[in-house]
């Protein structure tokens, strides 16, 4: 199974493995860190096997701990280390520390392992800034009419008769185009409100009148004005 995870992604495999792997990495130097704990059986011996075998290093043993930071099976006078942490090869620089908080249990006679992991930051990029013409404003009377005129004149000027339908259509969406920013302008910067279908000039007024009577309320410490 996780031969089957493609090499780009991360693998944290661990565990309760039921083995002992031993303190020495001989035979294993590329898995084994070194510092382990205890002596091996023939369980430790298969898990070292399956380690090698996929390119996996075994976490726990890759830093120098105090017995109490090693052992993670507690029942009386038997102490051992059964519990694994694996990561692949290029995985390993990424591996900051491992250890067993001993004061902690997850479960009984079993202590809680750790690792701490380092990630590089990724930025978060903003999309650029790009102003738009005002055409929401279409909808105030005053300028809707404006604007029809504006494009009427301009339509009148131009020589529109003898062309394609493409060249028509964009003769006239420049025409509409230009007008619009004529007339309304261009935004100056990005929306402060995500959600813009709701706000309009009542809410505004709304939200204006509020902070009005907020200021009055902060200022006179009245506890009975009404918002």
């Amino acid at each position: 199974m996780v031969s089957c995870i493609p090499q780009n992604e991360m693998v944290v495999f661990a565990g309760d493995m039921n083995g002992h792997i031993r303190s020495s990495n001989v035979g294993y130097d590329m898995t084994h860190g070194g510092f382990g704990y205890a002596s091996r059986n023939a369980d430790g011996s298969m898990i070292l096997e399956f380690a090698d075998g996929l390119n996996l290093v075994i976490c726990n043993t890759q830093f120098t701990k105090q017995e109490a930071k090693l052992v993670t099976y507690v029942a009386g006078p038997v102490k051992s280390t059964v519990d694994y942490i694996m990561v692949r090869q290029e995985d390993k620089a990424k591996v900051r520390n491992v250890k067993v908080i001993s004061s902690e249990e997850c479960v009984p006679k079993q202590k809680l392992l750790v690792m701490d992991m380092w990630f590089k930051a990724t930025k978060s990029w903003h999309k650029k800034f790009e102003q738009r013409v005002r055409v929401w404003k279409l909808k105030e009377e005053k300028t809707c009419e404006e604007y029809r005129c504006m494009v009427g004149d301009k339509v009148e000027e131009a020589k529109l008769k003898g062309l394609c339908v493409n060249d028509h259509w964009q003769q006239m969406k420049g025409i509409m185009m230009e007008s619009a920013q004529d007339i309304y302008g261009m935004t100056k910067g990005p929306c402060r409100h995500k959600e813009t279908w709701w706000w309009n000039e009542e809410v505004a007024e709304a939200v204006r009148e509020k902070k009005i009577k907020y200021g009055k309320w902060k200022k006179e410490n009245t506890k009975g004005w009404s918002i």
